[in-house]
């Protein structure tokens, strides 16, 4: 399937989800299923509570494995909800693999306020000095390194200007979040040069299952664990500062890299709370 065939499958997807009716989906024989991490049966969960999808649409795809990505948001009769989707097609255009990711706040240990949700040019771009799959790969991996026990050490390489949005809410170089947790007024390197991230004990179960290539895109998906042990540590810069988290407690993580001229250039990530250490069903696949 090339972008084309994808992208209108995943139109096709995502007009089925408006009309809540999951029989509208080509499933293919024993196909994996999975909200917030849990394998489910196609019709179940968000198909049966989905009031419409929201505006935003960020749309990727990986024209070597068949699979297709998404970012947007769905409306339920709560809230709106940011919203990560990954499906996998056989050759038969059938769905084999479909990965949902719903930061649905109301359920949430970590509830962002103001959050918004807009297009970002430079995820549409394509990259101007783009590098190999496994070095895209590669510059990912080394993110989820240097925040792994963050001590300031940088595994990977970042744009100057790089910026992160999580659940809708912008990271970093963002002085009103900022008024909340200080440390998101610092771009991503200044944020991670400071070990600001050292109860991050472990990113775990990694995931590179699409790789757009001709965007610069890599999809990512994993935990961070924390322990929940950590009381207080030392910044690069000397301070000492108190861990946000004190108790055991786990995200599941889908992350977006933009890679230009073999940096870092934007991060789009969706994280929910689950329990500490739960395990991926899509390891044992």
């Amino acid at each position: 399937m090339d972008r084309t065939a994808l992208y209108a499958a995943l139109d096709r997807f995502l007009a089925a989800m408006n009309a809540r009716d999951h029989t509208l989906v080509p499933w293919a024989p024993g196909v994996h299923n999975s909200e917030n991490n849990v394998m489910l049966t196609p019709g179940d969960g968000v198909w049966g509570t989905i009031v419409k999808l929201g505006d935003y649409q960020l749309k990727f795809a990986d024209t070597r494995t068949r699979q297709v990505g998404y970012f947007g948001t769905v409306i339920e009769a709560i809230e709106e909800s940011a919203f990560t989707l990954r499906l996998m097609y056989d050759e038969a255009e059938r769905v084999t693999e479909c990965e949902m990711l719903i930061v649905r706040q109301s359920d949430s240990g970590i509830k962002f306020e103001n959050c918004r949700y807009w297009d970002k040019p430079i995820l549409h771009r394509e990259p101007e000095a783009p590098v190999s799959r496994e070095e895209m790969i590669r510059l990912s991996n080394g993110y989820f390194d240097t925040l792994q026990q963050n001590d300031g050490t940088i595994h990977t390489k970042f744009h100057p200007d790089c910026n992160r949005v999580e659940n809708g809410v912008q990271t970093t170089r963002n002085p009103e979040f900022a008024k909340i947790v200080p440390v998101s007024a610092l771009g991503c390197e200044e944020q991670f040069r400071m070990g600001n991230y050292r109860y991050d004990d472990e990113l775990r179960a990694r995931r590179f299952p699409l790789v757009d290539e001709e965007r610069g895109l890599v999809l990512a998906f994993g935990f961070i664990d924390h322990s929940g042990r950590i009381d207080e540590y030392q910044l690069t810069d000397g301070r000492t500062v108190k861990s946000p988290v004190r108790r055991p407690h786990s995200f599941y993580i889908s992350e977006l890299f933009k890679i230009d001229h073999g940096m870092i250039e934007q991060i789009e990530a969706n994280f929910i709370t689950v329990p500490y250490r739960m395990p991926s069903p899509w390891d044992a696949l």
